[in-house]
C-alpha cells in the first residue's frame, strides 16, 4: 500500500482520510437520528437542538486546542498561531470539548436530563470510520505508532515496522460496542451511564495507547493528550470508584 491513500471521485482526486472523516460524521449523525426516532428521546426537541449546538462548538474548539498543544514548542514557534491551531485536531479534545459544551448549555437552559446516551453508538461508528481514514494516511498524520518488532508491525510509509495504532483503536471500539450490547442484555443502566462508560473506556485506552505513539513529552514522561485523558478520568472518578452508580437494575 502506498501512503497516503487517494481516491478518485468524478474529476476529483481526494485523500481517503478526508472522505472517511466526512463520511463518518455524516453516517454517525444519520445513525443518531435513526436511534432517536426508534427509541424516543427524553430530551425535548428544542433542548436537544441546543445540546447539539453545544456539542458541536465544544468539540470543534476542544479538538483544535488540544490538537495544537500536542506539540507545545511547535505552537510557540508558529508564525501564525491561529492557523496552527486550526490545522491541528484530536478526537480526545473533541470528546472532552463536546462534553464541556453540552454541560455548559444544559446549565444555561436548565436541562436536567442526560443527553449523552443517544450519542454513544453513533460516536463509536463515526470514530471507527474516521480511524480507517487515519490509517490510510500512514506516517503523514500523527496517528501512527513507534517502531516495533512484533509480527503485526506494519510499514506505514517510511520503511519501518510500526504499531498500527489506528487499527488498534478500531479493534478497541468494536470490542467496546460489544460490551455495551452485553450490558444492555443483562442490566438497565442509569440515564447517561452508557455515555459515561464510553468516555471512561476511551480515555483510559487513549492514555495507554499514547505510550506507543511518537510525539512531544513533558519532563515527567506524559504528553498533552495523556494529561487531558487523566483530567477526564478524574472528572468521572465518582463513577469509576463506584460502578454501582451506573446500574439501575439487573434483568432477572
Amino acid at each position: 500500500m502506498v501512503y497516503p491513500v487517494y481516491v478518485s471521485i468524478a474529476s476529483l482526486h481526494l485523500p481517503l482520510h478526508a472522505v472517511m472523516e466526512t463520511l463518518g460524521m455524516f453516517i454517525g449523525f444519520r445513525y443518531f437520528l435513526y436511534l432517536r426516532k426508534r427509541q424516543g428521546d427524553q430530551v425535548s426537541g428544542d433542548n436537544r437542538i441546543w445540546s447539539l449546538i453545544g456539542a458541536t462548538f465544544g468539540a470543534l474548539l476542544g479538538s483544535r486546542l488540544l490538537g495544537s498543544l500536542e506539540n507545545p514548542p511547535g505552537l510557540w514557534q508558529a508564525d501564525h498561531p491561529l492557523y496552527y491551531i486550526y490545522q491541528n485536531k484530536t478526537i480526545v479534545g473533541g470528546l472532552l470539548g463536546g462534553l464541556a459544551g453540552v454541560e455548559i448549555i444544559k446549565k444555561i437552559i436548565g436541562e436536567r436530563q442526560s443527553t449523552g446516551d443517544l450519542f454513544t453508538y453513533p460516536l463509536i461508528l463515526a470514530m471507527i470510520i474516521g480511524r480507517i481514514g487515519c490509517f490510510s494516511m500512514g506516517i503523514y498524520e500523527e496517528t501512527y505508532g513507534v517502531p516495533t518488532s512484533l509480527p503485526w508491525g506494519m510499514n506505514l510509509g517510511d520503511g519501518l515496522h510500526r504499531h498500527p495504532v489506528a487499527l488498534y483503536e478500531i479493534v478497541f471500539l468494536l470490542l467496546w460496542w460489544q460490551l455495551f450490547r452485553y450490558l444492555s442484555r443483562r442490566y438497565v443502566l442509569v440515564s447517561g451511564g452508557r455515555f459515561k462508560l464510553l468516555m471512561i473506556g476511551y480515555l483510559l485506552f487513549r492514555f495507554l495507547l499514547d505510550f506507543i505513539k511518537p510525539g512531544y513529552r513533558f519532563a515527567f514522561g506524559l504528553g498533552s493528550i495523556q494529561l487531558a485523558c487523566l483530567a477526564g478520568l478524574i472528572y468521572y472518578s465518582p463513577v469509576i470508584f463506584s460502578p454501582s452508580r451506573l446500574i439501575q437494575k439487573q434483568y432477572a
